[in-house]
């Protein structure tokens, strides 16, 4: 059955025609454990502004029955139900099967290696209600849900409205859950499974906490830090926004073969990866924490206020995005959030914002197939951080009462950007539509330099600038660091703006504190001495601008690998933030092994891992010190101590593993004997990525089959099978994947759009291969889904730029 991806044009129609009073969903799940299907009979109660008119609904399952106010309606189509002579007042009644619950969207069935439990996920977003039941699948069509799910009786069911009234019913239950507040389809969940459930009363809610039986020690063990982190979040978002959380329960569900989170209200997906089989380190507590608040930042951006079509994604994205750090800083103790959002997300942003791939914030989107492209960094992390300059912009204060009115005026319906402009511009008094303008509807990154001229400081930008407010740092060298003397806060309104009252420094640091998306350039006199003091910058954050500006040059070829190397891992070493030193190591390492020429890849290596053996010695870095030296590892002396520190410690040796593996070592039994003693239920995945690291032939086909054409390792999972897969060195090895990566390509969007993307950045070749082929996979991605075509365009550029590195001279 071919499926048609619904047009602007044709939601603009709809939802002039339509308007949903309500929908009631009979859910089946008896059948999943022990078969694939689930059944629905959806009921969409709606009235018709056009009597006499046609329409369609969306139903991409089977379809067993339909009827439009009794009368038996035509086959399904394309995944659309054709509506004719509606009433005014008209009662739709589908009832569907969905078969693909392993692969296909919408719904997914997963089975628990370690005790075949079986669990179900549905998520919906952008548009794959449509897969499991029938409904208007577009998001202004907002109205009640009413779901009563019968599932078997050893299963616990979730849902948006929680509370539930249940029934025995022999071998099975059914769960009836009270009507939800006007939602977007795409807002709606169903999880079920035989879950651990954990709950929690705080602050008037209602707290539950769900996982699979067995990670219940792992859920327990995290309990504490996630109900704090909710407690917090909702406390700050109900002040922030003057509108306390609507419903009493909140729950969180931890699902397997999950990708990232989803928003749904009330109750919130996870992927169960984010419980850490190990202890977690300060980066995945903060990553955690981040990603709690931006799914509970969408119950306010996306579910009781949602945008009117898809080119508003950034209402939902962005805003929870830049929320989340806000959130973190404010009232968490992850206070140095946004030095995280600045060297993983902000850097990579700046990457795509620059390349074939960047596009407005805010752009027409034609049908829902496109909108699923720009889940991506201009969407997420530059939108995020052009809100941080937003709330500069305008003044917190005004940036907070605008937001109160914006909720406040359009809580359960739908609005358009055009409706925060207002609220914000009423807020703060100022003009937003040239801001607006500017930031939202135009694409690329605005860049920055200093002339000095005596002891007047002008800012000049390369190109008109947007308007905005930033910071310049003075700082002067007492002989053991940068300190500053001063911060002066400058709006920008032309090419020139001039820099008063900054006394006489060492360094001039552009865009301190990080308050504008924006791109810095050091002038050819203190180009050396940017990368020689960037580590002795006093704070996270100043290390960060410096750090990425470096990192930028290095992008764009102004700066060689061994030069950004270096400076990267000195940072790595003087850092005192434990939220960044991972996402540095990352980066050096990433330098070391993807963007050096051959002949520098074991040195700057070798500095990463001396590095990490230094760290080590500190106990509150350890972990992450022996995580990255068994990434670095270049000597059989590194090996043999990172074996000893790693002792019984099951993740370290997974991944000493690994590295022994790309190595050439024979590492085949030592795998077999830990994967058996390993508690976790996905260690299979782990033994999978030490096979995919080995130079080996044969092991490299089976792990490419299971990867690519099998398509059997878990969303969460992949990126780590495909980094092993795809290592320096192996290029007579690697040399006949690339071409099957382009053959694979058309293929690349099944199973969903996290997937799609997922499968699309992580399995595109990394080495054996040349610029020529770059080309050839550009070509290669025209006729794919848009999703698969926006993330190729966007990651073959970025390895392009690793070519062009790789290709210079030291």
């Amino acid at each position: 059955m071919g499926i048609r991806s619904l047009t602007r044009i044709e939601a603009e129609r709809r939802a002039e025609l339509v308007a949903v009073e309500r929908c009631d969903v009979d859910v089946d799940l008896t059948a999943l454990p022990d078969g694939p299907e689930v059944r629905c009979v959806s009921t969409v109660t709606f009235i018709c502004r056009e009597p006499g008119a046609e329409t369609f609904v969306d139903c991409a399952a089977r379809v067993l029955s339909a009827t439009l106010n009794g009368v038996e309606l035509a086959p399904a189509e394309d995944g659309r139900i054709p509506l004719t002579g509606l009433a005014e007042h008209n009662v739709l009644r589908v009832e569907s099967v969905q078969a693909d619950t392993t692969s296909g969207g919408g719904v997914h069935k997963a089975t628990d290696p370690a005790d075949g439990e079986v669990y179900v996920w549905m998520s919906f977003e952008p548009d794959e209600a449509r897969f499991v039941w029938a409904c208007f699948d577009q998001p202004d069509l907002k109205a009640p849900h009413a779901f009563t799910v019968t599932a078997p009786s050893a299963w616990t069911v979730t849902s948006n409205s929680g509370d539930a009234h249940v029934e025995e019913l022999g071998a099975a239950r059914r769960w009836t859950f009270p009507d939800t507040p006007p939602l977007s389809v795409y807002n709606t969940v169903i999880n079920a499974g035989p879950f651990h459930e954990v709950r929690r009363e705080s602050d008037g809610h209602n707290l539950g906490l769900y996982a699979r039986r067995s990670l219940a020690d792992v859920l327990d063990r995290d309990a504490d830090e996630i109900f704090t982190l909710t407690v917090q979040g909702l406390a700050f978002y109900a002040d922030a926004f003057a509108m306390p959380f609507p419903q009493r329960r909140y729950d969180q569900v931890f699902v397997p073969e999950f990708g990232g989170a989803m928003e749904n209200y009330g109750c919130v997906t996870w992927s169960d990866a984010f419980l850490r089989r190990a202890v977690p380190t300060p980066a995945e507590h903060g990553l955690l924490a981040r990603v709690l608040l931006h799914e509970m930042a969408h119950m306010w951006f996306g579910n009781i206020v949602t945008m009117r079509w898809w080119d508003d994604l950034w209402l939902n994205e962005a805003f929870a995005e830049f929320a989340c750090h806000w959130a973190a800083e404010r009232a968490t103790r992850h206070t140095d959030a946004l030095a995280s959002h600045l060297m993983i997300g902000k850097i990579s942003a700046y990457l795509s914002d620059q390349g074939p791939a960047s596009h407005p914030i805010h752009q027409p989107i034609h049908d829902v197939a496109q909108a699923a492209s720009i889940f991506d960094n201009i969407t997420y992390p530059k939108g995020a951080s052009v809100l941080q300059q937003l709330k500069t912009y305008v003044g917190e204060e005004n940036f907070r009462a605008g937001m109160a009115a914006y909720f406040a005026r359009h809580a359960w319906s739908n609005t358009t950007l055009q409706d925060l402009i207002d609220a914000l511009s009423e807020a703060s008094g100022r003009d937003l539509d040239t801001w607006r303008t500017a930031w939202l509807a135009t694409a690329g990154t605005d860049r920055f330099s200093l002339e000095r001229d005596g002891d007047s400081v002008t800012l000049v930008a390369a190109g008109t600038p947007r308007p905005q407010v930033l910071a310049v740092g003075a700082y002067t060298d007492n002989g053991d660091a940068l300190e500053r003397e001063a911060l002066v806060r400058v709006e920008v309104t032309g090419t020139r703006t001039p820099v008063p009252e900054l006394r006489a420094a060492d360094v001039l640091l552009i865009n301190d504190d990080d308050l504008t998306f924006a791109t810095t350039r050091p002038d050819p006199t203190t180009r050396d001495a940017l990368f020689r003091t960037a580590a002795r910058l006093p704070t996270a954050i100043s290390r960060g601008v410096a750090s990425a500006t470096v990192w930028d040059m290095l992008t764009t070829g102004e700066a060689t690998a061994a030069e950004a190397g270096r400076c990267l891992t000195e940072v790595l070493a003087a850092e005192t933030s434990d939220a960044v030193i991972e996402p540095y190591l990352t980066l050096a390492a990433n330098i070391a092994e993807l963007w050096a020429p051959a002949g520098e890849r074991v040195a700057l290596s070798a500095g990463v891992a001396a590095v990490c053996r230094r760290l080590a010695g500190d106990p509150g870095r350890r972990q992450v010190a022996l995580r990255g030296l068994a990434r670095t590892a270049t000597t059989a002396e590194d090996l043999a101590w990172l074996r000893e520190q790693a002792g019984d410690d099951v993740d370290l040796r997974w991944r000493a593993l690994v590295r022994e593996a790309e190595l050439g070592g024979d590492v085949t039994a030592e795998s077999d004997l830990l994967l058996a003693r390993d508690p976790d239920p996905d260690a299979w995945t782990r033994a999978l990525t030490v096979r995919a690291a080995l130079p080996d032939a044969a092991a490299k086909a089976e792990v490419w089959q299971r990867l690519v054409v099998d398509r059997t390792v878990p969303v969460n999972s992949v990126g780590l099978v495909a980094a092993a897969f795809w290592r320096p060195g192996q290029d007579a090895l690697l040399a006949p994947y690339a071409q099957r990566y382009l053959e694979a390509i058309p293929k690349l969007h099944q199973g969903g759009m996290i997937l799609a993307m997922s499968c699309t950045n992580h399995l595109f070749p990394l080495h054996a291969i040349d610029p020529g082929y770059i080309e050839q996979a550009r070509q290669a991605s025209q006729e794919a889904v848009p999703v698969v075509r926006t993330t190729l365009l966007e990651r073959s550029d970025e390895v392009s730029r690793m070519l062009r590195a790789r290709a210079e001279l030291a």
